[in-house]
């Protein structure tokens, strides 16, 4: 293979080794099964959501209610199974606005260079300079809290990090022989960023993406769990802890199964995470 020719497709051989680690397919497994549950939610769950039995208020788990019900009789496994699919958006929608908007501005910063990079990194410093669930917070205080709202702050809190990791690894794409040849030869910006650079930098960027839909769940569960989130009677995970906290010595099972929920679901995205950092990034090979 010439120099100057961008290396081949590694994804095959990256899937391969993947499935040699049980971290990582564990990970995977577990985050298949709540997109299952997500995705089946109408299926799976036994009770519409938000439907109340008075006659059934704080019932235990049984088999009639695998989770048991909360204060107002409603089902908690039904409940649960449909907070995955909140949960899950919540966590693809605000990677998704971090990752366009980080890698645009990530890339922008490294081809331009001059001024414009140090505008647009002097204001990545001062958004990193704030902890990202403060940063999150005051998005929502000025945006008013709700659903949609809540999946912006959580965006916007993680873009940092994205722009920082984009620019970095596209200024070390930008020396390759081969890139190097391409501008000499008159390709401009655009076309240096879209073929040569866009696929270098993507391994990157799907490992912070797919660590980074755990860490907009959790952040989004905080956020609910305050009240700045999803709005009641939606089913959400983070909602429904702070639902059940005047019933943790009574209803014990309100609190523990969404908790595991969230516990599970973060666990598996940062497993499946970290494999792919193993598997993508050379220096850990």
């Amino acid at each position: 293979m010439s120099a100057y020719e961008p290396m081949a497709n590694p994804a095959p051989r990256a899937w391969r080794r993947l499935w040699r680690k049980p971290g990582a397919v564990l990970g995977g497994a577990l985050v298949a099964a709540f997109t299952a549950l997500a995705l089946f939610a109408p299926v799976v769950a036994p009770y519409p959501p938000m439907e109340m039995d008075f006659r059934a208020v704080q019932q235990p788990p049984s088999l009639a209610h695998p989770f048991g019900t909360d204060d107002l009789g409603r089902d908690v496994f039904s409940r649960v199974a449909y907070g995955a699919r909140i949960s899950l958006q919540v966590g693809l929608i605000a990677v998704g606005i971090a990752a366009v908007i980080g890698t645009a501005m990530g890339l922008i910063a490294a081809l331009a260079g001059g001024w414009l990079d140090g505008v647009i990194m002097r204001s990545v410093d001062v958004m990193l300079a704030f902890p990202g669930i403060l940063l999150a917070l005051a998005v929502v205080a000025v945006l008013g809290p709700g659903l949609a709202n809540m999946m912006i702050a959580v965006g916007v809190s993680a873009i940092p990090v994205y722009a920082r990791t984009v620019r970095g690894t596209t200024l070390s794409v930008m020396e390759l022989d081969y890139v190097v040849a391409a501008r000499s030869l008159g390709a401009g910006h655009v076309r240096v960023a879209l073929q040569y650079v866009l696929p270098n930098v993507s391994a990157p960027i799907i490992v912070l993406a797919t660590i980074g839909i755990a860490t907009s769940i959790l952040s989004a569960a905080g956020l609910s769990y305050l009240g700045l989130g999803a709005q009641p009677p939606t089913p959400e995970w983070g909602s429904m802890l702070s639902d059940a906290r005047a019933y943790l010595r009574t209803g014990w099972w309100m609190a523990v199964f969404p908790g595991l929920a969230i516990m599970i679901v973060v666990m598996a995205f940062n497993l499946l995470g970290d494999g792919l950092r193993d598997v993508l990034d050379p220096r850990t090979r």
